[in-house]
């Protein structure tokens, strides 16, 4: 009987171990090691964020769908990785620090035959003095980036719209808190949904809402932009956002690092070297992703992360991490198969993958401050690698070290995503854009490296209906309801 461990239990780690378990079956093992109780379906926060969603309906309990489904659920965070064993034994295993179950802090060792490592990203508000950790998440500034955040961004919302209801003028802010952020995208629906609340409570008059961003251009996105088919030519995202902010009124400051915030005050370097302050009354500003810290160790005890993890703490794959310059970045570069190149029964998928470098082109300020957004692999990609990673490994566990390993590279991978700008029963609207490849290959598609004839965009109550369509099938699917499997990630 062989075991496979999944480190992580969001969106891939989930998907992962769900269909492992289904397609292994009971000959063998699968245990989760997260350390959330609780599943959330993370782009439904932003509605959580202005008050149309409540906690529970975007999230629910883990343990009882891993019993159902007989996996071995451990709600602990990992620790470290000893792929070579210890002194005392050569097996593999994994450290564990339990958060909940009645064990917190205890320490365990989990052996394993296969590991994934879905860990996802560490929240890095300390990149960012003043944006909330080492103190307290919120003090300056408010996140959606979970559930419990976006419960508290709402209670802080709803203040300033009493204080707007007043007759005292509001500012917000919204967007990246650091230089080297990804999730553009949440913090833009954010935005949207808080001018449309705003407007819904008639106090719109009374509020500054501002965009802050580090893309080099409005509808970068973390993935150079795209151009997407509309009335038979390409329309640029950069004048598909430029439109949509304009006509909400939001004007918008872009190619900016925020340095420092403070009580109602953020400060920012943009790529020209202007140094800048915004002040605010509300500010939701998404912070940059890091590993989660998961070290590695040799059989001796010697430290070894730097074996597995690339610098930033994700893992490394089968990816070409020497591609050097902007002008050598190839598609080519980006992993097919998301196996460890130093230990094959080791796999990562998720943010929890190191990309070989960014998307979109890399820049920095005129002082030497890098400002750029890193590549996104959240959403219906981090489903597709989850499945694809899964694939491999049991197909490795019942046919030996010989068989074939599932390729989902981001490269010749379509994406689909819905925006929300704003939730109502018939004035809701949302942005429903795909993207063929995701990360864009220019010698397959010269000029915009995308295929016209899969990526394409609109904006209106029809994606507002299919996001929320979307909300209660996932959620159906991450439950393992019947039919689940037939639901596309």
């Amino acid at each position: 009987m062989a075991r496979l461990v999944v480190m992580g239990g969001g969106v891939s780690g989930h998907t992962a171990a769900t269909f492992a378990k289904k397609w292994l079956g009971n000959d063998h093992e699968v245990v989760v090691v997260t350390p959330n109780s609780q599943w959330n379906w993370i782009p439904s926060n932003i509605w959580v964020g202005v008050g149309e969603m409540t906690k529970e309906e975007v999230t629910f309990p883990l343990a009882p769908v891993y019993g159902k489904a007989g996996i071995d659920y451990r709600q602990a965070k990992a620790v470290s990785i000893h792929p070579h064993g210890n002194k005392e034994s050569d097996k593999e295993y994994i450290t564990i620090e339990y958060t909940g179950q009645g064990k917190e802090g205890q320490t365990e060792e989990i052996t394993y035959d296969y590991l994934i490592n879905a860990t996802g990203p560490k929240l890095n508000f300390g990149a960012t003095p003043g944006l909330g950790e080492g103190t307290q998440i919120g003090e300056h500034t408010v996140s959606v980036c979970t559930a419990d955040h976006a419960v508290h961004a709402n209670l802080e919302l709803r203040q300033v719209f009493e204080k707007a209801k007043a007759g005292e003028k509001q500012k917000i802010v919204i967007g990246t808190g650091h230089g080297m952020c990804t999730c553009q995208g949440a913090a833009f629906e954010y935005i949207f949904n808080v001018e449309h609340e705003a407007r819904n409570a008639g106090v719109r008059d009374m509020l500054d809402i501002q965009w802050i961003s580090n893309e080099s251009f409005l509808g970068d996105f973390g993935i150079g932009g795209l151009h997407m088919k509309r009335g038979g030519y390409a329309a640029s995202s950069k004048l598909f956002a430029e439109s949509l902010y304009s006509e909400r009124g939001i004007p918008w400051t872009i190619g900016a690092h925020v340095n420092k915030v403070e009580a109602g005050k953020l400060h920012y370097e943009q790529l020209d070297g202007t140094m800048g302050e915004m002040e605010f009354d509300f500010a939701m500003l998404i912070p940059p992703f890091a590993g989660v810290g998961l070290k590695a160790y040799d059989k001796e005890g010697e430290d070894m992360t730097d074996v597995i993890f690339a610098p930033n703490g994700f893992m490394k794959v089968d990816a070409k991490y020497d591609a050097g310059a902007y002008e050598n970045w190839k598609a080519s570069d980006w992993p097919r198969t998301y196996q460890n190149p130093t230990f094959s029964n080791m796999f990562a998928c998720g943010i929890a993958f190191a990309p070989p470098h960014g998307i979109s082109k890399p820049m920095s300020s005129v002082n030497g401050t890098p400002i750029n957004p890193t590549p996104p692999r959240t959403g219906m990609p981090s489903g597709i690698i989850g499945k694809a990673v899964a694939h491999s490994v049991c197909d490795l566990i019942k046919n030996g070290e010989s068989a074939h390993l599932h390729e989902a590279s981001m490269t010749e991978m379509g994406a689909a995503c819905v925006a929300s700008a704003g939730k109502g029963l018939t004035s809701g609207t949302a942005a429903a854009l795909t993207v063929y490849p995701v990360v864009p290959d220019f010698e397959k598609y010269p000029g915009l490296g995308r295929d016209l004839d899969y990526t394409f965009g609109e904006i209106g109550l029809a994606g507002h209906w299919i996001k929320h369509i979307l909300h209660h099938l996932f959620i159906y699917k991450a439950k393992l309801k019947p039919g689940w499997t037939l639901i596309p990630e």
